[in-house]
């Protein structure tokens, strides 16, 4: 027997194969041209699903694959390492990946925001989605091995600083993992301010899916109760939010804020699929620590993509939270803690149990 518990059992897998390399792995690697020159990663390969951690990055997911389809968005720049645009306003668009997520935070999120003159706050220039998705990891780990259960678990961790002097002292410590003989990728972070004084702490997870996945006749799938317009031009587009249609040459792009339902456990969920490639990407997490929700949706040619996106924050930013006195502060020395999971599902049958389970959250 090769599966027990779903997971196929340690004597079975070593019968079949040379080295367990040939179904699940994880590899550190260097990219060696163009922007990506010189960046570093994690290669985790389980099965058929395959994914790129980038250690100079966050440990941030980019690339991410099953059974040799691509799933989620790079942006035009395409992979790179640091460079000049990384933290100046709004050019940061120039470095920005895509990927399966970038961590947004934890000075700021999404706009960039100058702190204006007699705020509370420390003064401060903040680009846009914040610092800490170009933050190089430190005791950077990867590993994969047996555990007591019987599961063979691949794992990458690492940690990084978004620190500076007389400033913010931010320490996220991260651990992202996958078992093989599941589709599942789960994210634990951690962040503990380190500094001596309370700061900001804006988290948000940008989820970024992309073509093959994403094309149309996909549909985004959320337990939204609530879909409100970010502003006038998302307002006028006439397409509903779940929708996907083909790329249209110059189309501008739409964000809705979603108020989600979540179980009786407190957790919710947001996915989008493809039921004629038969494939979807659920993102699962409490609702609590969570409680704004986005999506982006920019269905324009060559930036053809939607985000997913559960945060602590809202889009509308920093001097938003700051006017409404409701900014999010960490404690010195505090720690909060936040996991997020991504699951692959495939075929007919798992991708209409998705639509019953929004439906089921949304009628309770």
């Amino acid at each position: 027997m090769l599966v027990q518990n779903d997971n196929p059992t340690r004597a079975a897998m070593l019968a079949r194969v040379g080295s367990l390399q040939q179904a699940a792995y994880v590899r550190p690697i260097e990219y060696q041209e163009g922007r990506a020159h010189g960046l570093r990663g994690v290669e985790v390969k389980n099965g058929p699903l395959r994914f790129m951690s980038m250690a100079d990055r966050a440990l941030d997911v980019a690339q991410f694959e099953y059974r040799g389809e691509n799933l989620t968005f790079l942006s035009k720049p395409g992979l790179n390492g640091r460079n000049q645009f990384d933290t100046n306003g709004l050019e940061a668009q120039r470095s920005i990946m895509g990927g399966l997520f970038f961590t947004c935070g934890f000075e700021n999120i999404c706009a960039p925001y100058v702190t204006p003159e007699g705020s509370k706050y420390p003064a401060g220039d903040y680009p846009m989605h914040g610092r800490i998705r170009t933050t190089p990891a430190e005791h950077v780990s990867s590993d994969a091995y047996w555990d007591g259960g019987g599961r063979y678990v691949l794992e990458v961790s690492g940690e990084m600083r978004e620190a500076e002097l007389f400033g913010e002292n931010l320490v996220l410590r991260r651990r992202i993992s996958s078992v093989y003989g599941t589709s599942t990728v789960t994210v634990e972070d951690e962040v503990t301010n380190e500094s001596f004084r309370s700061e900001p702490l804006m988290w948000m997870y940008h989820c970024n899916f992309g073509w093959p996945l994403l094309d149309e006749g996909a549909e985004v799938v959320i337990p939204s109760r609530k879909a409100t317009p970010r502003d006038e031009t998302t307002a006028a587009d006439e397409t509903p939010w779940n929708e996907i249609g083909a790329p249209v040459d110059n189309r501008p792009e739409s964000v809705y804020l979603h108020d989600l339902a979540a179980d009786g456990e407190g957790r919710s969920f947001a996915a989008v699929v493809n039921r004629k490639l038969g494939l979807g990407v659920v993102i699962e997490f409490d609702a609590a620590d969570f409680p704004y929700f986005m999506e982006w949706k920019s269905m324009g040619s060559g930036d053809y993509v939607v985000g997913l996106e559960p945060s602590n924050s809202s889009v509308y930013g920093r001097g938003w939270h700051e006017e409404r006195g409701d900014l999010h502060m960490i404690a010195p020395q505090a720690t909060e803690r936040k996991t997020v999971t991504f699951t692959v599902i495939e075929g007919e049958k798992a991708i209409d149990e998705l639509a019953a389970r929004r439906d089921s959250l949304l009628d309770n």
